[in-house]
């Protein structure tokens, strides 16, 4: 049986035709990189490009972020799609013509390429797009960890700018390049920040037993801790608790008077995230007490578990197998442990965050290099090949949701 090539969407080769002009620009997106709620020059950008191209946009949502809106038609359907735009205090290492210019601030999880993306879409859409409705474009700052989206938010982004549905997406390494990959339910994991503080009794090192030693306690709560996920968790759910960090004392003979855990807690299910905070904070109070020590928890929570509802999922798959073919697209990917604040988002408004590809590493011209460097890393670059594809699945999603 003769195996018929799948035959590339013809949107694909509309909007590579304009690709060159925004990787110049993702690139010097890249060379100028800001960190979160500073992003001052790149929504400049962002809303001059946004602005010449007949949006109305609106600035400030957020600190730093920005809102391009564009009505067609009667259409009553009103749809969002994000983009984030900040950087990371990372040192870049790549050597690459348009590394940071910014000595410990790099665009090392792709930023830049994510709102080059929907600036390309934002630019097709509003000279050739082929829809009814109304279509809003949501630039975020501070993504990484500093909670934007609920910024904007708190700021009345959805007041402002009602959606029925909104979608993101993000690059992602280990992937090849321009794979798009979905996932209904809980896709990426909550994200929880937990100091314990220990306060004991400090004292001369020759002398323990006249003092209540918290690095000893310490050390009993970082290997209790671990039992939490073995002996509380269900095996079939996911429960991460990282201990980063273990701080007391200065001097070899000196029992220190306190010690500080600083723990990373992550899960993706809103029932464990909740176990988790009781059982945390249970046995760090009993087992510090167990040393004559008091235990202190501060337990903070940050980025829920990003939930993808069904229905917006089932759409996006649609889209992405029809621009790219079947073969190029995961409709049941893998969930993530990492977190979004894009989670905020879909707390509020029906809709899905998927991946892109950005090289597994394969030795050709789009799978290997920097693309294929995990994020967070100083060698990491986002893949210009993406841009086309990225953009033109906002293209084809913008036009078939609001047909």
């Amino acid at each position: 049986m003769t195996k018929v090539p799948v035959m590339p969407h013809a949107l694909l080769d509309t909007v590579a035709a304009q690709a060159a002009e925004f990787v110049a620009l993702r690139r010097d997106i890249h060379r100028h990189p800001e960190l979160g709620f500073e992003e001052f020059r790149t929504s400049d950008l962002v809303a001059e490009r946004l602005a010449r191209w007949g949006y109305a946009v609106e600035r400030g949502l957020g600190g730093t972020g920005v809102v391009g809106q564009l009505r067609r038609g009667c259409g009553p359907k009103r749809l969002g799609l994000r983009a984030d735009m900040d950087a990371l205090p990372i040192v870049e290492a790549t050597g690459l013509p348009h590394a940071s210019c910014h000595h410990g601030v790099m665009h090392a999880c792709g930023h830049d390429g994510h709102t080059a993306m929907l600036l390309a879409a934002a630019h097709h859409l509003a000279t050739q797009g082929d829809f009814a409705g109304t279509l809003n474009l949501i630039f975020q700052p501070a993504e990484e960890g500093q909670g934007g989206a609920l910024r904007m938010m708190e700021d009345g982004l959805f007041a402002k700018y009602p959606c029925d549905a909104i979608f993101a997406m993000h690059n992602m390494p280990g992937h090849p390049q321009g794979k798009l990959l979905l996932r209904d339910g809980a896709a990426m994991a909550s994200s929880d920040h937990v100091t314990i503080t220990l306060e004991g009794s400090g004292g001369h090192g020759a002398m323990p037993h006249c003092a209540a030693d918290p690095v000893v306690a310490g050390a009993a709560i970082v290997m209790g801790l671990q039992s939490i996920v073995a002996r509380n968790i269900d095996p079939l759910h996911t429960a991460v608790i990282t201990v980063g960090a273990f701080q007391a004392g200065d001097a070899n003979n000196v029992i220190p008077q306190t010690a500080t855990l600083k723990l990373s807690v992550r899960a993706l299910d809103r029932g464990v995230r909740d176990t988790l905070e009781r059982r945390i904070t249970e046995l760090a109070d009993l087992q510090a007490r167990s040393y004559g020590v008091r235990a202190t928890v501060d337990y903070q929570r940050s980025y829920p578990v990003l939930v993808n509802t069904a229905d917006e999922t089932n759409f996006a798959r649609g889209v992405a197998t029809e621009l790219v073919g079947a073969a190029q697209v995961e409709l049941n990917a893998r969930p993530l442990t990492g977190s979004e604040d894009f989670a905020f988002m879909l707390e509020q408004v029906p809709g899905s965050y998927l991946l892109i590809g950005n090289g597994d590493g394969s030795d050709d011209a789009t799978n290997g290099g920097h693309g294929a460097c995990m994020v967070h890393n100083p060698n990491y670059d986002f893949n210009d090949h993406n841009l086309p594809i990225g953009a033109a699945f906002w293209v084809l999603l913008a036009q078939r949701y609001l047909a």
